[in-house]
């Protein structure tokens, strides 16, 4: 024991001697850290691996190796590595473990294939990691059994795990089983297990990253720990891109005021048997959603772009686009024995969604009952005769203003069967709600009379829902086009004058 003491003594000393021989403080030196390099095509594992021209020649070389605070591990572009890229080690506040890409530029992303493993990039009760330019797969023998992602970082009984960064990172084609969360097959997930102690995660960004073809989550953060201090917190994912997703596009769960924002999914619920949205939320609080773009939900069993879900509290989605999903614009659906309370939907655009199978619609409220629920200045039109603009098959707590409903042109367009909402000075046209004691039932005059995308929906001069709304305190100042909000506010999503 002595013996070990003094070593570490006389092992700290030297570090010390030399970071101020090269004119570092000791902390400077931890956060300088050591480069190691990874060449999967001319690398050799007998080399040190510090620098081009010694790299490694395999990503289970580096998953051998204990990377501390500052170090970085480079894979060479241009290469394609197999196996699971999983190192050990922490890094620690202002000197996180970077893992990139290092050659020519020109080149492609270094790539990982994990032939059908757990994932390609699999971190294990760690902390303060950053993880860039990346492409990741995992394809193996189809599966109905087996767990499989891209880039899965999971936590079990650890406690705080604080600074994930995950930039720039390509996953595609990853065909695990259809389990659902809260351990799922994915592109890029975070996962909170064990029972034993509270555990989740404080600081993870996923921004400018790619999903395409994976099975059954594209990008999600999710959790078992059921008990106090269970919120994520610091959550943000920005400016993704998923693409044929087999389940939910992008979904946080147990999180406090995380934020998804100009995010892009086209093409989820690919696969799955289960219930899926493009972006949604499960037992989170003050969630923010905005600049969103939902688009090719497949299926009717669910498959809504957005989802106002259980135990959801102060959630808001504004300035989001939601178009030609078969699920339609949004569910909410709290569940049994949960609370979801206080959640906003304003100044969204929702162009020709649909769900043509009882009891959804458009807009569906189903499962449990919400309380104080406000869904409004949206603009929801859709071209479909065969579907509902809102259905509602019981619960209660929603109210519905200042909201333009535009229904099919054909036949007797697109009913609202609601009989239980509250409805208060919205639009409608081709479409009616009887129950709304104060509606515009006019013609909006949209500067096209067959909207396909946002800018359809904007209205002409002369429209009945200019200044025919009523003002909402919520702080909210422009509309989903950028105009300034009047007073009194038009009808619907654009609030230009």
């Amino acid at each position: 024991m002595t013996l070990r003491r003094t070593s570490i003594v006389t092992l700290t000393a030297l570090t010390a001697l030399a970071a101020a021989g090269a004119g570092l403080t000791p902390t400077a030196a931890a956060r300088s850290g050591t480069a190691y390099h990874v060449d999967c095509a001319k690398g050799d594992d007998t080399a040190s691996g510090t620098s081009a021209r010694a790299a490694w020649r395999t990503v289970a070389k580096a998953s051998g190796h204990t990377f501390g605070p500052g170090d970085r591990l480079l894979l060479k572009r241009g290469t394609s590595c197999t196996g699971v890229l999983a190192p050990k080690g922490a890094g620690a506040a202002g000197a996180p473990v970077r893992i990139d890409a290092y050659g020519d530029k020109r080149a492609a992303k270094p790539r990982v294939e994990a032939q059908g493993a757990r994932a390609a990039v699999h971190l294990v009760n760690t902390e303060q990691w950053e993880i860039r330019n990346l492409d990741l797969s995992n394809t193996g023998p189809a599966t109905t059994t087996e767990r499989r992602a891209g880039l899965y970082v999971q936590l079990t009984d650890y406690g705080t795990a604080e600074h994930f960064v995950v930039d720039g990172v390509d996953v595609h084609d990853v065909n695990g089983a259809d389990f659902k969360d809260p351990d799922p097959s994915g592109g890029i997930l975070f996962v909170v297990r064990g029972t034993a102690k509270p555990t989740r995660f404080a600081g993870v960004r996923v921004e400018d990253s790619t999903v395409r073809h994976v099975d059954r989550t594209g990008i999600g953060i999710m959790s078992t720990w059921d008990g106090p201090g269970k919120f994520a917190t610091g959550v943000r994912f920005q400016r993704n891109k998923a693409y044929d997703v087999g389940g939910d596009g992008i979904v946080v769960h147990e999180t406090s005021r995380a934020r998804v924002e100009h995010n892009y999914v086209d093409g989820f619920n690919m696969r799955s048997a289960g219930y899926n949205a493009g972006v949604w939320a499960w037992e989170s609080e003050d969630a923010l959603y905005q600049f969103n773009e939902v688009t090719g939900g497949h299926g009717t069993r669910d498959s809504m772009a957005y989802d106002i879900d259980g135990g959801n509290v102060r959630n808001t989605y504004r300035y989001n686009y939601s178009h030609d999903n078969e699920g339609g614009f949004l569910l909410v659906c709290n569940g049994e024995g949960k609370v979801s309370d206080g959640n906003r939907i304003h100044d969204n655009i929702s162009v020709n969604d649909r769900n043509t199978t009882s009891p959804y619609a458009v807009i569906s409220v189903v499962c449990g009952a919400a309380t104080d629920t406000q869904v409004y200045r949206n603009t929801v039109v859709t071209d479909r005769a065969d579907t509902a603009l809102v259905s509602n098959n019981g619960p209660t707590g929603v109210t519905f203003r200042d909201n333009v409903f535009v229904g099919a042109s054909t036949g007797s367009g697109s009913p609202i069967e609601d009989t239980v909402s509250t409805y208060e000075g919205n639009l409608y046209w081709n479409t009616a709600q009887p129950r709304d004691t104060k509606a515009v039932n006019a013609d909006p005059r949209f500067v096209s009379a067959a909207p396909a995308k946002p800018g359809d929906v904007r209205l002409k001069d002369g429209s009945p829902a200019r200044g025919a709304g009523v003002g909402t305190d919520d702080g909210t100042a422009y509309d989903y086009f950028g105009n300034p909000i009047p007073d009194p506010p038009n009808i619907g999503a654009d609030q230009a004058r």
